[in-house]
This record gives structure tokens, C-alpha cells and sequence, in this order.
């Protein structure tokens, strides 16, 4: 009798344990990509769910592979267009988050050495802050010139040439001022670099490239999500929506899309979930992206996820891609 109620319960606990990923190199996608690029597709599932994602390790150490962002003014358009636009990169995911109305990006992104987009510094407060306004530093991720990646909450500013960058998250400046400025954020961040010069932290963040998104999901390996302080998904971090994140190991880019909102085949993923995917893949610091309609992943030029959005790939303002060095580049 006991040995029969422990087999029982041993077989109940398995049941309500959560599946595990088991990742397998897409031979499909794979073909035609060049050393330093390879391709995973997920069987399994974190959670017993039905769930669907794909994710490119990229080395870092091959020099051979470009690393840029692309952004596009006043307009939208499918990641399948800047592919087209962009001479068929290797791959291409979507970027920013953005504004419906303007079709302006949310979040920094950078190409060599150069700010294309700048964040959104100013957030309205709701219920009883509503009169009120949130001025949070929101994260990106970044190469600088000897290809070395980095994770940082930024203020970007067009007067000046590079983002101030916080390598730990900062809460929100909160005000009744609907914008904020410069020698507004300056004194605030001076102090903060002031008592953490001898960690060798700059202010200045002098990244060749860099796509902005938020929150940023790990932090020293750690799964540490700063919804709170950067003023995203503050009550909906586990809604299960498709995603889009990017993340590094020492040596690799680890490039991830989650499909998401196709019930009984993909229903995505909470915010955790992605953040432990990225950690089990090694990640010691990684970002959630726009994700969503806007969520997609093209390996040269063929799609990855199915996009949610009802007309398939949405028009996006931004995106992040790897291409092939070329002598002409």
C-alpha cells in the first residue's frame, strides 16, 4: 500500500512539473548561413503549454559578421522590406517599440557610433499620479567599436553625441512637468557617476551599435526584470504574448522570438519565462524588445515565427540585423 501511494505520488508530481526546452539546430533555416551563425528550434515547453520559439547564436568573435540597426522617419515598414532595403542580410528581427500615431520610435538605436532614435523620457502618471509625470531610463543593448556587448538604462539627448548610461537600474525622476531636459537629468546623474567612479563605470555610453527596448530582463546573470524602475508592464508581466529578446553569453549574441497568440499552437510567453529561457542558454545580461504583432525573425529573408498580427508582418519603425561583411562596406 505505501509503495503504491508513493508511485502515485511520485507520478502526480511529475505531472505538474513544467516541461523542459530542448533546443535543435533548424537544418532549414541553417542552410546557407555562413560560420559563426547558427539556427534553434525549441521542442518542449517551459510551462506544458503549447509554445513555439526559435533563437540564432551568433560569435561574436567572427569578424567576418556585421552587427547594425536601421531605423526608417516618419514611416513604417515590414522587416521583409529592410531586408530588401538592406542587400538581404542574415538576419533581421524587429527592434523599438513605437508610437501608432507618429510612427516615431520609442527607444535608442544606434549605428556606428551615431544615435538614429532617441528614448521616451516622459511617461503620464495614472489613477492617483495622474497629474503627475515618470521620467525612467530605459535599457538597450550595445556593441562598442571592439565588438564587446553591453546592457544599459540610458538618457538620450540630441544635444549631445553619446547616451548617458546607468549600469544598475535608476527609479524614475518623477515631476509635474510634462518633458524633461538635460540640466534637468544632468546634477541627478553626475552625483550617480560621481560615487561609482571607482568601478570603473562611465557615464558616457560610446557604443558603435545598440537597439533600445525594455525592461531589461537580466542583469549579472541573474534574472533581475526592471519593469518598476524603467515604467513598462507594470501589472502584465506574465500575460503570455509573443516575444522578441536579445541577450549575451562571453562569446555569443543570443537572438530570441517567441510566437505567441495562436491558441492550442503557440501561446507565447510572460516576461520570466523569456528571462529564464535566455538564462538557461548562458545569458549574462539580455533585454526584452517590442514584441507582440511586432514580433519576427527573418533568417535570410525567411520567416521564423508566424507574426500575430492579423495581416502577418507588422510595419515597424526599427530593426537590428547581421549581415555578411562585404569589402564594399
Amino acid at each position: 500500500m505505501r509503495a503504491f501511494l508513493f508511485i502515485t505520488s511520485a507520478f502526480l508530481l511529475w505531472t505538474r512539473l513544467p516541461a523542459q526546452l530542448h533546443w535543435v539546430q533548424d537544418s532549414a533555416l541553417q542552410a546557407g548561413l555562413p560560420e559563426g551563425i547558427r539556427v534553434f528550434k525549441n521542442q518542449g515547453s517551459p510551462d506544458g503549454k503549447p509554445f513555439l520559439a526559435w533563437y540564432a547564436q551568433i560569435d561574436l568573435r567572427n569578424k567576418n559578421l556585421d552587427l547594425g540597426a536601421d531605423t526608417t522617419v516618419g514611416r513604417r515598414i515590414t522587416p521583409q522590406k529592410f531586408y530588401e532595403q538592406l542587400d538581404s542580410p542574415l538576419l533581421v528581427i524587429n527592434g523599438t517599440f513605437f508610437s501608432f500615431a507618429t510612427q516615431q520610435n520609442l527607444n535608442a538605436v544606434m549605428h556606428r557610433g551615431r544615435l538614429l532614435a532617441y528614448n521616451q523620457h516622459s511617461v503620464r502618471g495614472t489613477r492617483e499620479d495622474s497629474l503627475y509625470y515618470y521620467h525612467p531610463f530605459r535599457g538597450a543593448l550595445g556593441f562598442n567599436k571592439k565588438r564587446k556587448p553591453d546592457v544599459a538604462w540610458l538618457y538620450t539627448d540630441s544635444t549631445r553625441r553619446y547616451p548617458y548610461a546607468f549600469q544598475m537600474p535608476r527609479p524614475a525622476l518623477k515631476d509635474r512637468n510634462p518633458g524633461i531636459k538635460i540640466h534637468e537629468v544632468e546634477p541627478n546623474i553626475n552625483r550617480w557617476f560621481a560615487g561609482n567612479r571607482r568601478k570603473g563605470i562611465r557615464k558616457r555610453w560610446k557604443m558603435e551599435t545598440a537597439i533600445g527596448g525594455g525592461p531589461v530582463l537580466i542583469q549579472d546573470s541573474q534574472v533581475r526584470i526592471s519593469s518598476r524602475e524603467e515604467r513598462m508592464f507594470l501589472n502584465s508581466e506574465e500575460v503570455k504574448h509573443p516575444r522578441t529578446a536579445m541577450g549575451y553569453t562571453r562569446e555569443h549574441l543570443i537572438v530570441l522570438v517567441i510566437q505567441g497568440r495562436f491558441p492550442g499552437i503557440a501561446e507565447g510567453a510572460g516576461l520570466s519565462q523569456v528571462a529564464n529561457i535566455l538564462q538557461e542558454l548562458g545569458c549574462m545580461e539580455a533585454i526584452n524588445l517590442d514584441g507582440g504583432g511586432s514580433s519576427c525573425m527573418l533568417i535570410n529573408g525567411k520567416e521564423t515565427i508566424k507574426p500575430s498580427d492579423p495581416t502577418g508582418q507588422r510595419p515597424v519603425p526599427a530593426v537590428f540585423y547581421i549581415r555578411a561583411k562585404s569589402n564594399n562596406r
